[in-house]
C-alpha cells in the first residue's frame, strides 16, 4: 500500500480550497489506500493558523475515491492508532471534519476508507457555512466569497489575479434543492441550475454578484456553498 504524502513543499498547495467549476487549480496528494494523519494534519492546520477574517467560511477534509465507489455509496473515513480509532463519516462530496488531536499526530495514525483496496485522495476544502434557515444576504455572500479569496491568496501568490463573482450553491441529492433572487422590493426569481458537481452529477445554482441588494433564498439546506472565482 502507498501512503498519501503531503511535504513541507506541498502542504501550502494542498491547503488550497477546492472550488469546483471556479477555474481554481486542484491540488491533488498522490493517491493511495491509506494516508497519513500527520501529514494531513499539516494541511488542514494552516487554516486554523490562518489569521484573516474567516469567520463565514468552514474547513473540511475531502476523500476523493479512485474507480467506481463515491462517497455517498456508505463510505466513511476511520481514523485508526495506537490510542486512537474514530469513524469519520463522508458527506456526498466525500468531505468530513478533521479531528486535530494530538495524541494522534504523535501516534502517526492512518486514515483509511472502510472498503479495502479502494485507493484515494485528500484534499482540503474550504467553503462557504451554510445557514439553517436558508436565508443568504447578498452582502454576506460578498464578503464570504472576499474571506476564502483572502485565504487562497494567503497559500498561493498565483491567486492574486483572481476576483470573486460569485457563489455557487450544491444540493446533496438529484431532483432536490433550488433558490430564488428576492430582491430588495420583495419580488423574487428562480435562479437558474448549473451543470452538476463533477462525477458525483449533484444539481447546483450559480448566484452571480451584480448590482442589486437582496438575498439569496434556497428551498432546502444546501450541501455545499463554493466561492467562483474568475
Amino acid at each position: 500500500m502507498r501512503t498519501v504524502r503531503l511535504s513541507l513543499a506541498t502542504v501550502a498547495a494542498t491547503a488550497l480550497p477546492l472550488l469546483l467549476a471556479a477555474g481554481q487549480a486542484r491540488a491533488q496528494l498522490q493517491d493511495g489506500e491509506w494516508a497519513s494523519y500527520r501529514d494531513a494534519y499539516r494541511a488542514m492546520v494552516v487554516f486554523e493558523k490562518y489569521g484573516g477574517p474567516k469567520h463565514f467560511l468552514q474547513s473540511q477534509l475531502q476523500v476523493l475515491p479512485r474507480g467506481a465507489a463515491v462517497p455517498g455509496d456508505g463510505l466513511q473515513l476511520t481514523l485508526a492508532g495506537k490510542t486512537t480509532q474514530l469513524h469519520l463519516p463522508l458527506d456526498p462530496l466525500g468531505r468530513t471534519p478533521l479531528p486535530l488531536q494530538k495524541a494522534a499526530y504523535d501516534d502517526n495514525a492512518a486514515l483509511v476508507l472502510n472498503r479495502k483496496g479502494i485507493p484515494f485522495t485528500l484534499r482540503p476544502q474550504v467553503s462557504i457555512a451554510t445557514r439553517a434557515d436558508g436565508v443568504y444576504d447578498s452582502a454576506d455572500l460578498r464578503s464570504a466569497c472576499g474571506q476564502a479569496l483572502g485565504f487562497a491568496r494567503y497559500v498561493d501568490a498565483s491567486q492574486r489575479s483572481r476576483q470573486c463573482v460569485g457563489t455557487r450553491f450544491v444540493f446533496g441529492k438529484k431532483g432536490e434543492g433550488g433558490a430564488h433572487w428576492r430582491r430588495e422590493g420583495g419580488t423574487e426569481e428562480v435562479l437558474p441550475a448549473a451543470p452538476g458537481v463533477a462525477e458525483q452529477g449533484l444539481p447546483t445554482v450559480i448566484y452571480r454578484f451584480g448590482s442589486e441588494r437582496g438575498q439569496v433564498v434556497t428551498d432546502t439546506v444546501p450541501l455545499a456553498i463554493l466561492p467562483v472565482f474568475e
